[in-house]
């Protein structure tokens, strides 16, 4: 991931484009999630059904504030022990977070991810950002920046080329209210370079 590539990524994410970006299991596609028409655009070229929501991946702890409530809890130290790290967490979302975002949900999926490419991406762009895997709905996740050309053409508006993480699938989820587990997590997996 060079230099001059993260600038066009986050001027991408700044005026409303969609950018795909390698994370923790494979490339995600990503945008300003506070910008609804974005963000319906991306629903509309995966194929996913707005009902099941977005996660929301952020750099660090601070640019969540928007989308969940940060005071001190039990609930939010358990969340927070896990972070930076593959494990995403659903919590009370804020009244102002959109339905494109939260789907038919209350709550809100929000991850403080350590994929140093996308913690940095988030960083530079100083916001957190929509992570949704680079995949037509039902369909695997790409996993090179090739794989996700071959399966969006020019409909993503930039790739951003750099190396995966090393999980074999995607993250764990839970539900931080009841702890209650919503998605198995990966092992580890063998192949941790951009192919």
């Amino acid at each position: 991931m060079n230099a001059e590539s993260l600038r066009q990524a986050v001027r991408v994410i700044a005026e409303g484009g969609i950018v795909a970006y390698p994370t923790e299991s494979c490339y995600g596609l990503g945008c300003d999630p506070r910008q609804h028409r974005t963000v319906r655009r991306l629903l509309r070229l995966k194929r996913r059904p707005r009902a099941l929501g977005l996660i929301i991946l952020a750099g660090d702890i601070e640019q969540l504030h928007g989308y969940i409530d940060l005071r001190t809890s039990p609930m939010l130290e358990r969340v927070v022990r896990t972070w930076p790290g593959p494990h995403t967490w659903l919590l009370p979302a804020r009244p102002s977070v959109s339905v494109w975002i939260r789907g038919r949900h209350a709550s809100v999926a929000v991850r403080v991810t350590a994929h140093p490419g996308a913690a940095v991406l988030c960083r530079r762009a100083r916001r957190a950002i929509v992570s949704t895997s680079a995949n037509r709905h039902g369909r695997p996740p790409a996993r090179s920046a090739a794989g996700v050309r071959r399966e969006f053409g020019d409909d993503v508006d930039f790739v951003l080329e750099g190396t995966l993480g090393g999980l074999a699938s995607a993250t764990e989820i839970r539900d931080a209210v009841d702890n209650s587990l919503v998605r198995a997590g990966p092992g580890p997996s063998l192949q941790t370079s951009n192919v």
